[in-house]
Protein backbone atom coordinates (compact mmCIF):
# COMPACT_ATOMS: atom_id res chain seq x y z
CA UNK A 1 0.00 0.00 0.00
CA UNK A 2 2.09 3.02 1.43
CA UNK A 3 4.93 4.26 3.36
CA UNK A 4 3.76 7.29 5.79
CA UNK A 5 4.90 8.93 8.65
CA UNK A 6 3.26 9.08 11.91
CA UNK A 7 3.66 11.33 15.52
CA UNK A 8 2.75 10.47 18.75
CA UNK A 9 2.44 7.07 20.34
CA UNK A 10 3.41 4.32 18.46
CA UNK A 11 2.26 1.72 20.75
CA UNK A 12 -1.18 3.19 20.35
CA UNK A 13 -1.43 2.62 16.52
CA UNK A 14 -3.80 0.87 14.78
CA UNK A 15 -1.45 -1.75 13.64
CA UNK A 16 -1.43 -5.36 13.01
CA UNK A 17 2.45 -5.61 14.23
CA UNK A 18 4.85 -2.75 16.57
CA UNK A 19 8.19 -3.33 16.13
CA UNK A 20 9.73 -2.79 19.69
CA UNK A 21 13.86 -2.17 19.64
CA UNK A 22 15.63 -4.53 21.89
CA UNK A 23 19.42 -5.54 22.39
CA UNK A 24 19.79 -9.05 22.57
CA UNK A 25 20.91 -9.35 26.46
CA UNK A 26 16.76 -9.85 27.17
CA UNK A 27 16.90 -6.06 29.30
CA UNK A 28 13.90 -3.52 28.43
CA UNK A 29 15.65 -1.01 30.51
CA UNK A 30 14.63 2.22 28.98
CA UNK A 31 12.82 4.00 25.48
CA UNK A 32 10.03 2.55 23.59
CA UNK A 33 11.25 -1.08 25.05
CA UNK A 34 10.36 0.00 28.70
CA UNK A 35 7.19 1.12 27.53
CA UNK A 36 7.02 -2.40 25.76
CA UNK A 37 7.29 -3.83 29.03
CA UNK A 38 5.62 -1.92 31.17
CA UNK A 39 2.59 -2.08 28.84
CA UNK A 40 2.60 -5.96 27.79
CA UNK A 41 4.25 -7.72 30.52
CA UNK A 42 3.69 -10.90 28.14
CA UNK A 43 5.83 -9.36 25.43
CA UNK A 44 8.75 -8.62 28.36
CA UNK A 45 8.77 -12.11 29.82
CA UNK A 46 9.00 -13.84 26.27
CA UNK A 47 12.06 -11.81 25.28
CA UNK A 48 13.88 -11.92 28.46
CA UNK A 49 13.23 -16.29 28.26
CA UNK A 50 14.71 -16.15 24.45
CA UNK A 51 17.65 -14.32 25.36
CA UNK A 52 18.13 -16.97 27.53
CA UNK A 53 17.86 -19.66 25.01
CA UNK A 54 20.24 -16.99 22.86
CA UNK A 55 17.62 -16.72 20.29
CA UNK A 56 18.11 -13.00 20.44
CA UNK A 57 20.60 -11.87 17.79
CA UNK A 58 21.51 -9.09 16.05
CA UNK A 59 20.12 -9.30 12.61
CA UNK A 60 17.15 -11.51 13.36
CA UNK A 61 13.55 -10.85 14.72
CA UNK A 62 11.66 -12.30 17.48
CA UNK A 63 8.21 -12.11 17.03
CA UNK A 64 5.83 -12.36 20.11
CA UNK A 65 1.97 -12.92 18.91
CA UNK A 66 -0.53 -11.08 21.57
CA UNK A 67 -3.48 -12.09 19.95
CA UNK A 68 -4.81 -9.04 19.30
CA UNK A 69 -8.07 -8.61 20.17
CA UNK A 70 -9.39 -5.75 20.40
CA UNK A 71 -5.88 -4.32 22.77
CA UNK A 72 -3.36 -3.64 20.90
CA UNK A 73 -1.33 -5.60 18.40
CA UNK A 74 -1.40 -8.85 17.47
CA UNK A 75 2.17 -9.04 17.17
CA UNK A 76 4.95 -7.47 18.76
CA UNK A 77 8.14 -7.62 16.68
CA UNK A 78 11.89 -7.20 18.54
CA UNK A 79 14.33 -6.34 16.87
CA UNK A 80 17.78 -6.07 17.98
CA UNK A 81 19.22 -3.04 17.14
CA UNK A 82 22.31 -3.80 19.22
CA UNK A 83 23.92 -6.31 21.70
CA UNK A 84 24.58 -4.84 25.38
CA UNK A 85 21.79 -2.41 26.46
CA UNK A 86 24.71 -0.16 27.10
CA UNK A 87 26.06 -0.43 23.45
CA UNK A 88 25.59 2.02 20.62
CA UNK A 89 23.91 0.96 17.61
CA UNK A 90 25.76 -0.13 14.64
CA UNK A 91 23.98 0.94 10.69
CA UNK A 92 24.93 -2.48 9.70
CA UNK A 93 23.31 -4.59 12.08
CA UNK A 94 19.72 -2.01 11.12
CA UNK A 95 20.52 -2.74 7.50
CA UNK A 96 20.31 -6.81 8.45
CA UNK A 97 17.25 -6.56 10.76
CA UNK A 98 15.55 -4.96 8.21
CA UNK A 99 16.57 -7.65 5.69
CA UNK A 100 14.75 -10.30 7.89
CA UNK A 101 11.79 -7.82 8.92
CA UNK A 102 10.67 -7.28 5.12
CA UNK A 103 10.91 -11.39 4.71
CA UNK A 104 8.65 -11.57 7.94
CA UNK A 105 6.42 -9.18 6.99
CA UNK A 106 5.38 -11.45 3.82
CA UNK A 107 5.91 -14.73 6.03
CA UNK A 108 3.24 -13.62 8.29
CA UNK A 109 1.17 -11.65 5.69
CA UNK A 110 1.50 -8.69 8.14
CA UNK A 111 -0.77 -5.57 6.44
CA UNK A 112 -0.34 -2.81 8.73
CA UNK A 113 2.90 -2.27 10.90
CA UNK A 114 4.28 0.40 13.28
CA UNK A 115 8.18 1.50 13.32
CA UNK A 116 10.41 3.31 15.35
CA UNK A 117 13.74 5.13 14.41
CA UNK A 118 15.54 2.35 14.56
CA UNK A 119 18.73 2.31 16.29
CA UNK A 120 18.20 6.23 16.77
CA UNK A 121 18.05 7.82 20.92
CA UNK A 122 19.83 5.67 23.13
CA UNK A 123 21.43 3.67 20.19
CA UNK A 124 23.02 7.33 18.97
CA UNK A 125 22.36 6.56 15.14
CA UNK A 126 21.65 9.69 13.21
CA UNK A 127 18.19 9.68 11.94
CA UNK A 128 19.03 11.11 8.23
CA UNK A 129 21.14 7.81 8.12
CA UNK A 130 18.79 5.49 9.21
CA UNK A 131 15.83 6.71 7.54
CA UNK A 132 17.05 5.87 3.91
CA UNK A 133 17.70 2.15 5.06
CA UNK A 134 13.77 1.68 6.59
CA UNK A 135 12.09 2.91 3.46
CA UNK A 136 14.59 1.08 1.10
CA UNK A 137 14.31 -2.30 2.49
CA UNK A 138 9.99 -1.40 3.38
CA UNK A 139 9.55 -0.51 -0.14
CA UNK A 140 7.16 -2.12 -2.44
CA UNK A 141 5.15 -4.15 0.47
CA UNK A 142 1.87 -5.19 -1.60
CA UNK A 143 -1.04 -4.88 0.75
CA UNK A 144 1.18 -3.60 3.53
CA UNK A 145 0.66 0.07 5.37
CA UNK A 146 3.60 0.63 6.90
CA UNK A 147 3.90 3.58 9.45
CA UNK A 148 7.38 5.22 10.51
CA UNK A 149 7.48 7.47 13.35
CA UNK A 150 10.32 9.67 13.32
CA UNK A 151 12.56 10.13 16.31
CA UNK A 152 10.22 13.10 18.84
CA UNK A 153 10.78 11.89 22.23
CA UNK A 154 8.69 10.26 24.42
CA UNK A 155 4.91 10.06 24.78
CA UNK A 156 4.08 11.76 28.30
CA UNK A 157 4.93 9.51 31.01
CA UNK A 158 1.65 9.90 32.68
CA UNK A 159 0.27 8.75 29.25
CA UNK A 160 1.92 5.82 29.37
CA UNK A 161 -0.45 2.40 29.73
CA UNK A 162 0.75 0.01 32.05
CA UNK A 163 -0.49 -3.49 31.97
CA UNK A 164 2.11 -5.07 34.76
CA UNK A 165 0.63 -6.50 38.26
CA UNK A 166 1.23 -4.09 41.61
CA UNK A 167 4.37 -5.20 43.48
CA UNK A 168 4.20 -5.62 47.05
CA UNK A 169 4.76 -2.54 49.61
CA UNK A 170 8.70 -3.62 50.26
CA UNK A 171 10.47 -1.27 53.22
CA UNK A 172 12.43 0.49 49.72
CA UNK A 173 9.21 1.13 48.22
CA UNK A 174 7.50 2.22 51.29
CA UNK A 175 10.18 4.70 52.61
CA UNK A 176 10.57 5.91 48.78
CA UNK A 177 6.58 6.45 49.13
CA UNK A 178 7.06 8.40 51.93
CA UNK A 179 9.99 10.57 51.23
CA UNK A 180 8.28 11.24 47.47
CA UNK A 181 5.03 12.39 49.27
CA UNK A 182 6.28 14.51 52.00
CA UNK A 183 9.33 16.23 50.11
CA UNK A 184 8.86 19.89 48.98
CA UNK A 185 6.55 20.62 45.72
CA UNK A 186 8.10 22.39 43.06
CA UNK A 187 4.62 23.07 40.90
CA UNK A 188 7.37 22.16 37.51
CA UNK A 189 7.89 18.89 38.89
CA UNK A 190 11.14 16.99 40.39
CA UNK A 191 13.71 15.28 38.87
CA UNK A 192 15.77 11.83 38.75
CA UNK A 193 18.55 13.53 40.39
CA UNK A 194 16.14 14.70 43.68
CA UNK A 195 14.70 11.01 43.73
CA UNK A 196 17.95 9.66 44.20
CA UNK A 197 19.28 11.62 46.29
CA UNK A 198 16.53 10.97 49.04
CA UNK A 199 17.04 7.22 48.10
CA UNK A 200 20.88 7.80 49.08
CA UNK A 201 19.81 9.71 52.21
CA UNK A 202 17.79 6.99 52.98
CA UNK A 203 19.64 4.54 52.76
CA UNK A 204 22.54 5.79 54.89
CA UNK A 205 19.85 5.50 57.75
CA UNK A 206 18.54 2.15 56.69
CA UNK A 207 21.68 0.19 55.59
CA UNK A 208 19.46 -2.92 55.97
CA UNK A 209 17.45 -1.51 52.38
CA UNK A 210 20.68 -2.80 50.65
CA UNK A 211 20.53 0.25 48.26
CA UNK A 212 23.95 -0.34 46.74
CA UNK A 213 25.25 3.29 45.47
CA UNK A 214 28.06 4.44 43.30
CA UNK A 215 30.02 7.29 42.33
CA UNK A 216 27.92 8.33 39.35
CA UNK A 217 28.01 12.02 37.60
CA UNK A 218 25.80 13.76 39.58
CA UNK A 219 26.68 12.28 42.85
CA UNK A 220 25.60 9.18 44.90
CA UNK A 221 24.06 6.84 41.87
CA UNK A 222 21.81 3.46 42.46
CA UNK A 223 20.85 1.95 39.56
CA UNK A 224 18.76 -0.85 41.47
CA UNK A 225 16.48 2.19 42.44
CA UNK A 226 15.21 2.21 38.82
CA UNK A 227 14.03 -1.30 39.07
CA UNK A 228 11.81 -0.50 42.18
CA UNK A 229 10.51 2.86 40.71
CA UNK A 230 9.60 0.58 37.24
CA UNK A 231 7.91 -1.62 39.00
CA UNK A 232 5.76 0.93 41.35
CA UNK A 233 4.79 3.05 37.78
CA UNK A 234 0.96 2.69 37.66
CA UNK A 235 0.34 1.46 40.92
CA UNK A 236 2.01 3.27 43.23
CA UNK A 237 3.28 6.23 41.80
CA UNK A 238 2.75 8.15 38.02
CA UNK A 239 4.90 9.56 35.82
CA UNK A 240 8.33 8.10 36.36
CA UNK A 241 8.46 6.97 32.50
CA UNK A 242 10.56 5.21 30.06
CA UNK A 243 13.91 6.82 31.16
CA UNK A 244 14.53 8.62 28.17
CA UNK A 245 14.00 12.03 30.58
CA UNK A 246 17.63 13.46 31.43
CA UNK A 247 18.82 13.34 34.92
CA UNK A 248 18.08 16.97 35.14
CA UNK A 249 14.62 17.32 33.67
CA UNK A 250 11.75 18.09 35.75
CA UNK A 251 8.81 15.23 35.33
CA UNK A 252 5.39 15.48 36.83
CA UNK A 253 5.97 12.64 39.38
CA UNK A 254 2.91 11.97 41.34
CA UNK A 255 2.19 9.79 44.72
CA UNK A 256 -0.76 7.92 43.69
CA UNK A 257 -4.02 8.03 46.30
CA UNK A 258 -3.29 5.12 48.15
CA UNK A 259 0.47 4.63 48.13
CA UNK A 260 1.24 6.60 51.47
CA UNK A 261 -1.55 4.63 53.33
CA UNK A 262 -0.02 1.51 52.10
CA UNK A 263 3.58 2.83 52.71
CA UNK A 264 2.56 3.81 56.38
CA UNK A 265 1.25 0.21 57.07
CA UNK A 266 5.03 -0.74 56.53
CA UNK A 267 6.90 2.09 58.10
CA UNK A 268 4.86 1.45 61.39
CA UNK A 269 5.72 -1.97 61.48
CA UNK A 270 9.37 -0.84 62.55
CA UNK A 271 9.20 1.87 65.58
CA UNK A 272 13.07 3.58 64.14
CA UNK A 273 12.01 3.64 60.41
CA UNK A 274 9.61 6.33 61.09
CA UNK A 275 12.30 8.38 62.84
CA UNK A 276 14.69 7.88 60.37
CA UNK A 277 12.38 9.36 57.33
CA UNK A 278 11.97 12.51 60.11
CA UNK A 279 15.98 12.84 59.84
CA UNK A 280 16.38 12.45 55.93
CA UNK A 281 13.25 14.90 55.54
CA UNK A 282 14.65 17.35 58.45
CA UNK A 283 18.10 17.04 56.73
CA UNK A 284 17.09 18.03 53.07
CA UNK A 285 14.77 21.00 54.44
CA UNK A 286 16.59 23.93 52.67
CA UNK A 287 18.07 22.01 50.25
CA UNK A 288 15.38 20.86 47.81
CA UNK A 289 15.95 20.66 44.23
CA UNK A 290 18.33 18.88 42.17
CA UNK A 291 21.87 21.58 42.99
CA UNK A 292 20.83 21.58 46.50
CA UNK A 293 20.68 17.45 47.02
CA UNK A 294 23.17 16.87 44.83
CA UNK A 295 25.70 19.37 46.68
CA UNK A 296 24.63 17.65 50.50
CA UNK A 297 25.22 14.13 49.40
CA UNK A 298 28.22 14.96 47.28
CA UNK A 299 29.79 16.01 50.16
CA UNK A 300 28.44 13.55 52.52
CA UNK A 301 29.78 10.97 49.69
CA UNK A 302 33.36 12.20 50.45
CA UNK A 303 33.27 12.65 54.06
CA UNK A 304 32.24 9.22 54.58
CA UNK A 305 33.51 6.72 51.38
CA UNK A 306 37.46 5.96 50.57
CA UNK A 307 38.90 7.00 53.56
CA UNK A 308 36.65 10.16 54.04
CA UNK A 309 37.48 14.24 53.64
CA UNK A 310 38.34 15.31 57.21
CA UNK A 311 37.24 18.98 56.98
CA UNK A 312 35.74 21.51 54.21
CA UNK A 313 38.51 22.03 52.20
CA UNK A 314 39.29 18.62 51.73
CA UNK A 315 36.04 17.74 50.90
CA UNK A 316 36.02 20.72 48.15
CA UNK A 317 39.37 19.22 47.11
CA UNK A 318 38.14 16.21 46.66
CA UNK A 319 34.95 17.43 45.22
CA UNK A 320 36.67 18.96 42.01
CA UNK A 321 38.69 16.46 41.31
CA UNK A 322 35.68 14.38 41.01
CA UNK A 323 34.31 15.98 37.35
CA UNK A 324 35.06 19.77 35.97
CA UNK A 325 31.22 19.88 35.99
CA UNK A 326 31.03 19.85 40.11
CA UNK A 327 34.12 21.59 40.47
CA UNK A 328 32.72 24.51 38.16
CA UNK A 329 29.03 24.19 40.23
CA UNK A 330 29.90 23.86 43.73
CA UNK A 331 32.16 26.40 45.58
CA UNK A 332 34.17 26.25 48.18
CA UNK A 333 31.78 28.39 50.36
CA UNK A 334 29.03 26.55 49.55
CA UNK A 335 31.00 22.88 50.39
CA UNK A 336 31.32 24.21 53.59
CA UNK A 337 27.84 24.96 54.23
CA UNK A 338 26.44 22.06 53.35
CA UNK A 339 29.43 20.34 55.60
CA UNK A 340 28.10 22.42 58.65
CA UNK A 341 24.69 21.66 57.67
CA UNK A 342 25.38 17.76 57.75
CA UNK A 343 27.21 18.17 61.33
CA UNK A 344 24.55 19.96 62.68
CA UNK A 345 22.46 17.46 61.74
CA UNK A 346 24.29 14.54 63.05
CA UNK A 347 25.25 13.38 59.68
CA UNK A 348 28.65 13.88 60.07
CA UNK A 349 30.67 14.34 63.30
CA UNK A 350 32.74 17.38 64.16
CA UNK A 351 36.22 16.56 63.55
CA UNK A 352 38.18 15.89 66.92
CA UNK A 353 41.34 18.30 67.16
CA UNK A 354 44.95 16.64 67.47
CA UNK A 355 46.27 17.00 70.94
CA UNK A 356 49.44 19.26 71.02
CA UNK A 357 53.11 19.35 72.42
CA UNK A 358 52.01 21.20 75.49
CA UNK A 359 48.68 19.48 76.50
CA UNK A 360 49.04 16.79 79.22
Amino acid sequence: MSIRYEHGDLLAAPVEAVVNTVNTRGVMGKGIALQVKQRWPEVDRAYRAASKRGEVALGHMHVVERGGLGDGPRFVINFPTKDHWRSRSKLPDIDAGLAELRALIEKLAITSIAVPPLGCGNGGLNWDDVRPLIETALDGLDGVDVVIYPPEGAPAAESMVVGTHAPRMSPTLAGIMRLLDGYWADVLGITDIEVQKLAYFLGVRRPNLQLQFVKGPYGPYCEDLHFVLQRAEGHFLKGYGDRSRRPWELSSLEVLPGAAEAADKVVRSEAAFDNDLRAVAALVDGFEGAWGLELLSTVHWVATEDNGASDPASAHERIGAWSTRKNRLFPESDVQDAWQHLVDHGWLSTPTPEPTLFES
